[in-house]
């Protein structure tokens, strides 16, 4: 909670209010979708979107008269985002005060209803941030239970496996790295921020950034609770509260809300390319203890998908006290084909004879899926502006062929915090602004590992975009990566933002996708029903859409509603009108686990994601 000594008695009925509101969640509604046709409808396009930030409330009568007043706090440090990056950054900013013998108050507020429960990730982590933040992190107990003690690389055709030699120097080498569950680490990170003094918030989404009059951002605000799915307010409804900071940082993870408004606001991406994004979805399975070899890590390429679509698989072996398997499948968002269907490639994947042998008789446990930045170097947008700056996913600093971005994450975010220590901590503030400007850290993050890391990758997914595609790209890094380490002089471009990459479906192929055996593979909602999502039923929709007839006319009329493919979750399906005449969509906003690919993969860009009510969505248990 808020420290209760900050506020009136207002602000405690506005706290409770939003207590109530996360502890009454109703149970996990899943929603089955049905298979539709490309159908148009010629009557009226029924009202989808209730949500505020489409339909303002000042124009609504049922608005009038309602208290709209919303409490405010300070703090030194507004922190936006309880992931790998955002508690990094927390950490360092007490470690530094605490050296310097200075008070120094840093709140982090994290939408999940704890911290780690919206992390997922495969993960390998290289320890090289984690080191530099807490040396004496085993002592700590950091649960970095797994050291690598083997690679695999395959190339997969429907049939066989193709092994790849993993030579030294190349992405996929993992000696020295550790297979963690990474919601557990992040936990674990967050134990070692309160410790320090760091006020953590979990449970409470910043829905707004907020500006100062010169235009510098002043903080945040949490999203308003108690509002019905109609759009109108409830009786328990009460403003969320605002959080004000000398500098705030954006540490939200991949494609991030609040980023989105900030990219526009200051046109922070002027001078770089569209960021390109991949989904990845994930399983934890437990197996027959005679497959079982902890420290293993598998990699492959190839089947299910062809050459152009750019993707691919990991196996982990854990080694937590039972056999667990963490296994998953990453597409790149740049494919063309609208009958695509992420999901159903990875369920696919899994009935290969090299990886059925290792599933075969285990039982899944989990399920999750998250987006992932793929852009890499080309597409890192400016990341300080006036009051706040970017950090970890949110920009996104992820090495694509290694497929690891927690280092990289946690560095930028400390490093932002030696940015902005000195600045916040000084006896005169020299500032041009109110909200404190900090350019200092983009020139650091310049000249860290992090970046001559991200250069030294930044040709190898983008050349991908080749006739040969796949075997283009992995003899591009065979000879550039591998033998002159990425020292080329020239600088490969991405094909540009995925929502534009699909094809209309008339000049697609479908792709027919076998039944789920219910042994390896399965169907949407058993998945959806293992990630714990879980949302209030009566709010409204938080996939919002800028226009509602947009899905039936366009995206349905020309792509075969891919939405319904690419989403792994089931929140969207068309249905039938109720008069029998054409289809309409059905976004079942309960399901989503907030992996953020509708945002990103909608060939209309007409999906706006945002918040939901605080501590809705999945609950993933070390994802």
């Amino acid at each position: 909670m808020f420290p209760a000594s900050r506020y009136s008695s207002k602000a405690h009925r506005c706290i409770r209010a939003l207590q109530t509101v996360q502890v009454e969640h109703a149970a996990p509604q899943l929603y089955a979708t049905l298979n539709t046709r490309r159908t148009c409808s010629s009557v009226s396009t029924p009202r989808i979107t209730t949500h505020y930030t489409v339909h303002s409330r000042d124009k609504d009568s049922r608005w009038e008269g309602v208290e709209m007043e919303r409490f405010a706090d300070e703090a030194d440090v507004v922190i936006v985002g309880g992931g790998p990056a955002g508690l990094s950054a927390a950490i360092r900013l007490k470690q530094l005060a605490n050296e310097h013998e200075k008070e120094l108050r840093v709140c982090l507020v994290e939408k999940a209803s704890q911290i780690g429960a919206h992390t997922l990730s495969g993960a390998c982590l290289e320890p090289s941030a984690l080191t530099e933040l807490i040396p004496d992190w085993k002592e700590r107990g950091a649960p970095l239970n797994t050291p690598v003690t083997e690679d695999v690389f395959s190339i997969l055709t429907e049939k066989h496996r193709i092994p790849v030699p993993i030579l030294p120097g190349l992405p996929m080498v993992n000696h020295g790295n550790y297979i963690v569950r990474l919601g557990n680490f992040v936990r674990w990170l967050g134990e070692q921020a309160e410790e320090l003094g760091v006020e953590l918030y979990p449970g409470y989404a910043a829905a707004e950034v907020l500006f100062h009059e010169d235009g510098s951002v002043k903080g945040i605000a949490t999203n308003d609770v108690g509002i019905s799915k109609d759009g109108s307010p409830k009786d328990v409804f009460e403003r969320g509260m605002e959080l004000h900071a000398k500098v705030t940082l954006f540490g939200e993870g991949c494609h991030g809300h609040l980023a989105k408004q900030l990219y526009k606001q200051f046109n922070l991406r002027e001078n770089c390319e569209p960021q390109t994004y991949a989904i990845g979805l994930k399983e934890v399975w437990a197996i027959d203890e005679k497959k079982w070899r902890p420290g293993r890590t598998e990699h492959s390429v190839g089947w299910p998908l062809n050459r152009h679509t750019y993707g691919g698989s990991f196996l982990y072996h854990l080694n937590e006290g039972e056999p667990l398997v963490a296994l998953g499948f990453v597409v790149g968002l740049d494919y063309s084909n609208p009958y695509l269907s992420p999901f159903r490639e990875f369920q696919r994947w899994k009935h290969h004879p090299f990886v059925a042998a290792t599933l075969e008789g285990g039982t899944r446990i989990a399920y999750g899926a998250r987006a992932l930045n793929e852009g890499g170097f080309q597409s890192i947008p400016k990341l300080t502006f006036p009051g706040g700056l970017l950090i970890g996913c949110s920009p996104g600093f992820m090495n694509v062929p290694k497929i690891k971005g927690t280092h990289t994450a946690m560095k930028s975010g400390m490093l932002a915090a030696e940015a902005v220590f000195p600045k916040i901590t000084a006896e005169s503030l020299d500032s041009e602004t109110t909200g404190l400007h900090a350019p200092e850290y983009a020139e650091t993050l310049k000249n860290s590992w992090v970046w001559k890391e991200l250069h030294a990758v930044r040709n190898i997914r983008p050349s991908f975009h080749n006739y040969f595609g796949l075997y283009g790209g992995m003899a591009y890094t065979g000879v550039f990566y591998w033998i002159f380490r990425g020292k080329e002089p020239w600088t490969l471009k991405h094909c540009g933002l995925d929502a534009n990459q699909l094809k209309p479906a008339k000049d697609c192929t479908p792709i027919e996708y076998p039944k789920p055996d219910g042994k390896l593979s399965f169907d949407l909602l058993s998945s959806v029903a293992l990630s714990g999502t879980n949302h209030e039923g009566d709010q409204p929709p938080h996939l919002t859409l800028k226009d509602d007839s947009v899905p039936v006319s366009r995206n349905l009329s020309i792509y075969d509603g891919p939405e319904q493919r690419f989403c792994p979750a089931g929140v969207y399906e068309y249905v039938p009108l109720e008069t029998g005449e054409g289809m309409r969509l059905q976004i079942n906003a309960q399901n989503c686990v907030h992996c953020k690919t509708c945002d990103i993969k909608d060939p209309s860009q007409n999906i706006n994601w945002v918040v939901p009510e605080g501590g809705g969505g999945p609950a993933y248990n070390g994802m």
